[in-house]
């Protein structure tokens, strides 16, 4: 009995000291050897590609709205801002869609209010750039969603609209493999690299 107690134990031990520290610092280390870029959180000097970023300058390219910016929702005048994720279902700090329905007030209303920022703005948006993602975070936006704001970046920057063009181009990714979803342009790499041709 002894004999069987002791050997699981030291199996026991064994498998903890292995699973538990072992294979983690193989995998962080592999991770760091090979993917430094994406294990450290995807971070660039103006923060990670992962996740949308606040852009309210015209002098910018801005993203899919989210609970930030001039349409956020405000708690103290009970706005909700967009379709905003960040107070689902009145529950501030939650991430994930409203579930406001095609019928809801609320949401006609915020999309108004977004269609007429972006008007205010010189840009006749795109569905996208009216609505959130599932989960209000997303840094990506569409090729589409992207060329129709050169004219307020090119008023606020002087850049020339064939410039924002070709910047624009340069910044798509096509589908993953050639095939699966759709061409992207992250918001966050789109704008260090405008920053960087001012």
């Amino acid at each position: 009995m002894i004999v069987h107690l002791r050997r699981s134990i030291t199996f026991a031990l064994i498998c903890m000291v292995f699973f538990g520290f072992v294979y983690a610092f193989a995998g962080t280390g592999v991770a760091q050897l090979l993917f430094k870029f994406q294990a450290n959180g995807s971070l660039t000097a103006n923060g990670s590609t992962l996740i949308g970023q606040n852009w309210t300058s015209p002098k910018f390219f801005h993203g899919r709205p989210d609970d930030s910016g001039p349409y956020a929702a405000n708690a103290k005048t009970h706005t909700s801002g967009g379709d905003n994720p960040l107070l689902a279902n009145g529950v501030s700090g939650q991430s994930g869609a409203t579930n406001l329905g095609p019928r809801s007030r609320v949401l006609l209303a915020d999309t108004k209010a977004l269609v007429a920022y972006w008007h205010s703005m010189g840009v006749n948006p795109t569905p996208d750039l009216v609505t959130t993602s599932g989960s209000g975070y997303d840094p990506d936006i569409s090729p589409q969603d992207a060329l129709v704001q050169i004219p307020m970046v090119a008023k606020a920057t002087g850049l020339s609209a064939s410039s924002l063009t070709s910047l624009i181009k340069s910044q798509t990714h096509g589908p993953q493999f050639g095939f699966l979803g759709a061409s992207y342009i992250d918001v966050l790499q789109l704008n260090e690299a405008l920053a960087k041709m001012r």
